[in-house]
């Protein structure tokens, strides 16, 4: 079964490959956004040397950063989940030997390789040419980033799997999905980083998992966040794909009894 697994993820990997020059344009599209938002928040800063707990030079890198690590942990796997309940296809899931949900992650996965081998990375190189970005020198700093980078992943893709079998009860979750996804860019931190809101909102945030997506990997990568600290905020992160397995499991198992066909 891991070899199956396994196999959805080249699949996918693969497909993506097809339509590589989409993301190779990509690359300008999102370097030209990063830039939007450097002279955005050069701006804002001014003469002064640090607001919101972040000195321009980390800011800048904490753009760049986010929105490379939104190449890789973006999918539309909810769009995706929806449109195979209101055709129906998803019936056909059910009756084959894996596990429904498993072989989502697995294909949100293998798009997501893709992007960080043939997006992010090379899009982190040219942005760094391009702006003041200060790369992390420490050796552990990187292996602890790719690690809550990959449960930023796991995060998002519970969130839209979730969003995605709502499908299930709402018939249409058009809306649901939109709102879904300007909040994750909101609250994560994409935006606007957390420190920057009112210590309200910052109390308010830390209870949802938005945060762990985005902005606790980007205060370890702009070395925001230090030393023990950064142990911490990675529990955070797995403490909430923990947390998130609930909801999806109760809602995976409540949706199977409301199977019905829109179309098809």
């Amino acid at each position: 079964m891991v070899s199956a697994y396994l196999d959805i993820i080249r699949i996918r990997f693969l497909m993506m490959l097809a339509y590589r020059v989409n993301y190779y344009s990509g690359i300008i599209v999102y370097a030209l956004n990063i830039g939007a938002y450097y002279f955005l928040w050069k701006a804002i800063y001014g003469t002064k040397e640090l607001l919101g707990g972040m000195t321009v030079t980390q800011m800048t890198t904490y753009v760049a950063v986010s929105w490379m690590a939104r190449a890789f942990y973006f999918n539309n796997l909810d769009r995706e989940i929806a449109n195979e309940i209101k055709d129906g296809s998803v019936a056909i899931q059910f009756i084959r030997p894996y596990n429904y949900i498993v072989v989502k992650m697995m294909q949100g996965l293998g798009e997501g390789l893709f992007r960080f081998l043939l997006f992010s990375v090379p899009g982190m190189v040219i942005v760094s040419f391009l702006f003041p970005v200060q790369l992390p020198s420490e050796p552990l700093t990187w292996l602890i980033f790719l690690a809550m980078l990959f449960f930023s992943f796991l995060i998002n893709t519970q969130i839209n799997i979730i969003t995605g079998l709502f499908a299930f009860f709402l018939e249409n979750n058009e809306g649901m999905m939109r709102m879904k996804r300007v909040t994750v860019d909101l609250f994560s931190g994409l935006v606007v980083p957390m420190s920057f809101f009112p210590g309200w909102a910052q109390e308010l945030m830390n209870l949802l998992p938005f945060p762990a997506i985005t902005y606790l990997p980007g205060s370890v990568f702009t070395g925001k966040v230090a030393g023990s600290a950064v142990y911490n905020v990675f529990a955070v992160q797995i403490i909430w794909f923990v947390l998130l397995i609930v909801p999806l499991y109760v809602l995976w198992r409540g949706a199977r009894t409301r199977l019905f066909v829109q179309g098809g």
